[in-house]
């Protein structure tokens, strides 16, 4: 009995160290790489682009509604008295012509600088500058995710800065010094699941069965991505982004795996929630009932799983249409046949995201379950399991 109990111990504390591991990884390799020069990939789109400034409005010097040329829809044109107010011409009184969003007297907003190959100037609004309401909703979202939460809720928010952190300053970076896309976002993958899972649940038993299920599960929506992707022939073209950033980059990247890529990162939240929900209904359901089997343990948990599944992959449907929606109504006003709108990549690249992270979602809850009842349950025989999975602090 000493025995098992040692090798249970052993267990635990391999457990333990590879969570602390894969967290210390994540952040580490995110500091080294904040340090690495962004200008060996950095690249201009409009090499006449000399910075983009802010700016104030002073006055509005003339405002109209006129057609779009070559158009029969109206738009609001202005005339715009503006001082800039940083840069190498702070301090410069501008007028500048805006036909982008309406703008008032003391409004901030950004005004890009083309300096010619003459010397000439011009300037053109960009957008407005909304940084502080961004702060301010910022600040208010994590007050309230602290005020609800708790420790446990900043554990989530670190999580949260730490998963940000793995995507800016890995992810980027990688991808735009030439990185396999889809090997690059296997790994951040793991290392955001991996910070995500044992930052917020702690580093315990339930945290890397959660990490090795979804691990499991996102290599399986990979190949089905991967596979979807060339079966439905999607070029990655479809978003005029994919279409300016192969400009910038000369043609160098490989916009097809960045899409297959970017269908595996985008379903990890929820991969995530499906994962950890489903370890904790294998623990309470060990808790209440003992003495039942693993195959009752696992029928009356892949029972309640089977509902999350339902309301998740209607939630994720819905996020994505929510995120689409103008490319609906635009495809709704289209004089194009229902036909030919469906075959349009456009349409058809959100189809296959849906389906994609939907079937992840479904593959990851057998998984899951089947290795928490095989775990789990094994040290709830043992007697000792239940403390060990309560071993982590709140």
């Amino acid at each position: 009995m000493e025995g098992v109990s040692s090798v249970r111990i052993r267990c635990d504390t391999l457990i333990v160290m590879f969570g602390r591991l894969s967290v210390c990884f994540v952040i580490v390799g995110s500091i080294v790489l904040v340090s690495a020069p962004y200008d060996l990939c950095a690249q201009e789109i409009h090499e006449d682009v000399s910075e983009v400034v802010q700016a104030k409005v002073l006055r509005v010097v003339s405002s109209d509604t006129r057609l779009i040329p070559g158009t029969d829809t109206s738009h609001k044109y202005q005339t715009i008295e503006a001082e800039i107010r940083e840069g190498v011409r702070t301090g410069t009184l501008i007028t500048v012509q805006n036909d982008f969003l309406a703008l008032q007297r003391d409004d901030l907003f950004f005004v890009i600088r083309y300096e010619h190959v003459g010397g000439e100037e011009t300037y053109s609004v960009q957008d407005v500058d909304r940084r502080a309401s961004l702060v301010w909703l910022l600040v208010g979202f994590v007050a309230v995710i602290v005020l609800c939460g708790g420790w446990y809720g900043v554990r989530s928010l670190v999580a949260l800065g730490t998963s940000l952190l793995v995507l800016g300053y890995v992810l980027v970076p990688g991808l735009l010094a030439g990185w396999d896309p889809l090997l690059a976002c296997v790994g951040v993958a793991a290392l955001i699941l991996a910070g995500a899972i044992f930052i917020t649940h702690g580093f315990n038993r339930e945290s890397f069965i959660a990490f090795s299920g979804t691990l499991l599960a996102v290599v399986g929506t990979l190949l089905l991505a991967r596979w979807s992707v060339f079966f439905t022939a999607l070029s990655g073209f479809a978003a005029d982004e994919s279409v300016y950033l192969n400009f910038n980059s000369r043609g160098s990247l490989d916009l097809i795996g960045l899409l297959i890529g970017g269908i595996v990162i985008g379903a990890l939240g929820v991969l995530d929630d499906i994962a950890i929900t489903q370890v904790a209904v294998v623990r309470e359901l060990l808790g209440s009932a003992p003495e039942e089997s693993r195959r009752q343990v696992f029928v009356r948990a892949m029972r309640i799983g089977r509902e999350h599944v339902g309301a998740v992959v209607n939630t994720l449907a819905l996020a994505y249409v929510g995120a689409a929606l103008p490319l609906v109504l635009l495809m709704h006003t289209s004089p194009m046949s229902g036909r030919s709108l469906f075959n349009m990549e456009l349409f058809a690249t959100e189809l296959v995201r849906t389906i994609v992270g939907s079937f992840g979602i479904v593959l990851a809850v057998p998984i899951v379950t089947l290795l928490a009842v095989r775990f789990l349950h094994r040290e709830e025989e043992g007697g000792i399991g239940k403390n060990m999975l309560h071993s982590h602090h709140h």
